[in-house]
């Protein structure tokens, strides 16, 4: 089987952002694998700053986007599967990707322990009707 081409082209997204001074962000969708703040999920998505002064810590696999970050003044340990990431783009030009949202599937591969308040029943991009716009 193939490796998706999708974690590569954040990889480069990200690296292109900081290369030109820009800010990088990633919209996410957000379910019960995903490990965010869910004060700060709308409709099921989050978007985060993963800048270099905004985040601490930043790792981009082919599987997962893990980094550390402060919310209101208190950190949070943030995991998300990358095939939940709906866009990559530059916070001052809004250039960017976007990304067909493709659900995470546990594996033989174990996923971070998912902390009780995340737990909740989401439909996904597809079902929800839900229209994803893309940047330029």
């Amino acid at each position: 089987m193939t490796t998706s081409t999708k974690p590569y082209l954040i990889r480069a997204l990200y690296e292109w952002c900081t290369d030109n001074n820009q800010t990088p962000h990633i919209v996410a969708w957000v379910n019960e694998h995903t490990r965010v703040p869910m004060q700060y999920v709308r409709e099921n998505e989050i978007v985060l700053n993963i800048g270099p002064t905004a985040s601490h810590n930043l790792n981009i696999d082919n599987d997962w986007i893990s980094f550390s970050a402060r919310f209101g003044g208190v950190a949070h340990d943030i995991w998300i599967p990358v095939g939940h990431v709906v866009s990559l783009f530059a916070r001052e030009s809004g250039e960017g990707m976007g990304f067909e949202v493709e659900p995470y599937e546990p594996s033989d591969k174990e996923q971070p322990e998912q902390e009780t308040e995340n737990k909740q029943e989401t439909d996904t991009p597809a079902k929800s009707g839900k229209v994803l716009k893309f940047v330029k």
